[in-house]
């Protein structure tokens, strides 16, 4: 894709991002000029028209009057997963049902339309619909005449199958298979393994498309793919990486989820891979839907009484030792999926271990990184704080779950689910807090993180809008090793002009402390909707031109 020599932009609101842990606004400014894909100045409309008059000559330049609008650096998702996106945006979203009955309307509906080929229906969450249950195999069988589906639950770690998906993948006899059609652990990974067994290289780069035009759409420049072999492969890896560099598609980097014992198979995976590291969805629990998320106390049932189940620890601490030793040897990031405190306790007991055998500024100098971290204690902040470790945190999960009505509380009680995802507590214990969306678990949707943060179920867990937007920009590139989310002269020219929402609610496009950024005060709030997306120069997106922008 060619791009204009230089690009200037004038009457906008220009704010150039923070670095990381910064609260404090930067000024705002009036207009960019860049150059060759690098900001040249962030500077005032004077300095605008002195260059449009030197601009006006040279037919290869762009001049844009944002006629007001906001500009920002674009935003960064540190945890996707690429290719089950695209599938999810080209499948049968559940997410918006309300009963059994409608999902399987739905499912029938496609059934009759796909003529045999498999099925994916995604996003179901049993705690929204009147029956209060998964779907059975039973049911899909009747509902597509005995075919082939994968329903994944919204959280991505139990589906419920139909009998020929199971034959298919063979779960019998694994844990985690009931015979009712509902997979957890074993059996949900060797289902989700045989799914996307099928997925030809022309399936993948559809879905990969979707998903890169998705995002760019919402205003991200950068995403970090989080894989592991439950769900998906090396070939996926390899193209999801692949697809990211090509211009005006936004940038990837990955990240693999294998547990090591020694440096050189470290090393191995990381030649072969090309990823940032062995972490991501290297999975030390599981969640609280799927009630496998590993629980010091017990999960309460639907009746809101207490169970025997605890969830599960999928990892020991010496396993997840030598994991951090064997990265940290070769100097990549390691980490992994993270979300009840009983498993917290078991990972920050590895990473003490790990960090006393390689010592402590060699542990600190590589930032590895934990997903999820939802029910944390200050015990375990303080060592993540210590140890250096980042953190990957989905503020959505709390604005579609928390609460004390919403599914968290169903699971684990009002008082628990009150505490999870301590955001302000994290930033006070110094830990390094990175935003993204687990997508498709939830959608993409920077903003609605931002929101959700400012918005947060529990008032004194929220952050300004200020700090959650950096940790959805900065800080994200900065858990990659990366430069990026701030616009300042030499930096890439990675931006986004945003209109305001077309109803905008009382509130919604005042300046949030003075930097230009919206003011989020109520859970639904409505966001900026990206005009432009601009990555390295490249114009990645754009809507049709609105008034005022020429």
């Amino acid at each position: 894709m060619s791009r204009p020599a230089r690009t200037l932009l004038h009457r906008a609101k220009i704010y150039p991002g923070a670095p990381p842990w910064s609260s404090t606004a930067p000024e705002v400014a009036e207009a960019m000029l860049t150059e060759g894909g690098v900001v040249r100045w962030v500077g005032t409309q004077e300095q605008a028209r002195e260059a449009m008059t030197e601009m006006s000559a040279s037919a290869g330049d762009e001049i844009l009057d944002c006629g007001g609008a906001l500009v920002t650096p674009a935003f960064c998702d540190a945890h996707v997963h690429l290719t089950m996106t695209g599938q999810g945006l080209d499948g049968i979203d559940l997410s918006m049902t309300e009963s059994v009955t409608e999902a399987l309307r739905l499912i029938e509906s496609a059934a009759r339309h796909t003529r045999g080929r498999p099925i994916y229906a995604h996003s179901w969450d049993e705690t929204r619909w009147v029956e209060r249950r998964a779907l059975t195999a039973t049911e899909l069988d009747r509902a597509t005449y005995g075919g082939v589906v994968y329903a994944p639950r919204v959280d991505a770690h139990s589906a419920s199958v139909s009998s020929a998906m199971a034959a298919v993948a063979r779960v019998h006899g694994l844990e985690g298979w009931d015979g009712s059609g509902r997979v957890t652990r074993e059996a949900f990974a060797a289902v989700t393994a045989a799914f996307t067994a099928g997925m030809t290289a022309n399936d993948r780069e559809h879905y990969l498309d979707l998903a890169l035009r998705a995002a760019a759409e919402k205003g991200i420049a950068l995403v970090h793919e989080t894989g592991a072999d439950h769900l998906t492969s090396f070939d996926d890896i390899h193209h999801v990486l692949e697809a990211g560099t090509r211009p005006g598609r936004p940038r990837t980097v990955a990240y693999w989820g294998e547990l090591v014992e020694d440096s050189e198979r470290a090393a191995e995976l990381h030649r072969h891979l090309g990823v940032n590291g062995l972490a991501g969805d290297l999975c030390a629990d599981g969640s609280f839907g799927s009630r496998t998320a590993h629980l010091r106390e017990p999960y309460l049932d639907d009746a809101g009484l207490p169970t025997d189940e605890h969830g599960f620890g999928y990892l020991d601490a010496a396993e997840i030792r030598d994991h951090m030793v064997a990265c940290t040897r070769v100097g990549i990031q390691a980490g992994m999926h993270v979300i009840g405190d009983a498993a917290l306790a078991t990972v920050s007991e590895g990473l003490t271990a790990a960090a006393d055998i390689v010592g402590l500024e060699a542990f600190r100098a590589v930032g590895h990184r934990l997903e999820h971290v939802e029910l944390a204690d200050p015990a375990a902040l303080r060592t993540l704080a210590e140890l250096g470790v980042w953190v990957s945190i989905q503020p959505a999960f709390d604005a579609l779950w928390g609460g004390q009505a919403g599914m968290y509380s169903a699971r684990l009680g009002p008082e628990r689910a009150l505490s999870v995802l301590p955001l302000r507590d994290m930033l006070r214990a110094g830990v390094g807090v990175a935003f993204g969306s687990d997508s498709p678990v939830t959608p993409l949707d920077p903003w609605g993180a931002v929101r959700a943060a400012a918005t947060h179920h529990r008032t004194e867990q929220r952050l300004s809008v200020v700090e959650a937007f950096t940790a959805h920009t900065s800080a994200g590139y900065a858990m990659a090793r990366l430069d990026g989310g701030v616009l300042r002269p030499a930096a890439e020219a990675t931006y986004v002009v945003w209109d305001d929402p077309p109803e905008p609610a009382a509130g919604a496009t005042r300046s949030a402390e003075g930097s230009g950024l919206p003011t989020f005060e109520r859970p639904d709030d409505p966001a900026p909707i990206a005009r432009r997306t601009v990555i390295a120069g490249h114009v990645a997106f754009e809507r049709s031109r609105s008034e005022g922008m020429s």
